[in-house]
């Protein structure tokens, strides 16, 4: 499985590591803390043979994208294990959505997770994940102590593997 992720600006990438680190805390899950992974937003999921098929499309990309402003304005759940900062989908959004989608489906021998497609896929940067129902209760009440409705901004896109998380390729993005 390989991701297409956006990764935020440094005053966001702090405000989204400390509800990450204060979850952590509170919670006694180490998962996201432990494992490294860094405050990003998924965009896509593919399954490849290799790594190699998608770097060519990855660099297409790259150069038709730029930096964008999201607004996070929610929390929520992916019952039963994950807890979530939500955005609103905003034509900055969707459209990374619509041509990172449009790219890699032109692809033979790949395969875009259908939760990760156009008009399906549910923005959201995962702050805790592998919570217990108790430990999701007290993410909750940790995020409605700690959570305002703030802009952010994309500065890079990136082409990763998982398991572990581990980047292949980065692309900062022009403003």
């Amino acid at each position: 499985m390989y991701l297409i992720s956006l990764y935020f600006d440094e005053k966001t990438n702090k405000t989204l590591q400390r509800y990450i680190d204060r979850i952590a805390k509170s919670t006694g899950n180490l998962f996201m803390t432990e494992n490294k992974v860094p405050p990003h937003m998924t965009v896509s999921a593919i399954e490849a043979k290799s790594i190699d098929e998608l770097i060519d499309s990855f660099e297409n990309i790259c150069r038709k994208v730029k930096s964008g402003e999201i607004m996070f304005v929610s929390t929520g759940q992916l019952l039963p294990y994950v807890f979530y900062l939500a955005p609103v989908m905003n034509s900055y959004l969707a459209g990374m959505s619509r041509l990172i989608y449009d790219e890699y489906s032109k692809l033979e021998d790949i395969k875009i997770s259908r939760y990760y497609q156009p008009d399906k896929w549910l923005a959201h940067v995962t702050l805790a994940k592998k919570l217990t129902k108790d430990q999701m209760m007290t993410a909750l009440d940790v995020m409605q102590n700690e959570f305002g409705p703030f802009e952010a901004r994309t500065a890079r896109i990136g082409l990763s593997r998982v398991n572990p998380h581990e980047d292949v390729r980065t692309h900062i993005l022009d403003i």
